[in-house]
């Protein structure tokens, strides 16, 4: 996954989060469920992308970046 591939699949899930935070009435669990995924995701392909960048910034291969485990990247926020 380049990092064209991976600014789109932020482009299309921020699209969808922007969806079920816009709708009134409030969330089905499941909806809810499925924006705390989406946030989850969010942080794991920003988190590849500046893995990507750094790496290609310091003359290293940026294919060698690997999608980090949810629980390792939403830890980064303690």
């Amino acid at each position: 996954m380049d990092n064209e591939e991976i600014l789109d699949d932020i482009g299309a899930l921020v699209e969808e989060e922007r969806s079920l935070r816009q709708r009134t009435g409030g969330l089905l669990p499941e909806e809810r469920a499925r924006l705390a995924a989406l946030e989850v995701r969010l942080d794991q392909c920003w988190d590849l992308l500046r893995q990507r960048r750094a790496k290609e910034e310091f003359g290293e291969d940026p294919d060698t970046a690997t999608l980090r485990p949810a629980a390792e990247v939403e830890s980064y926020r303690n």
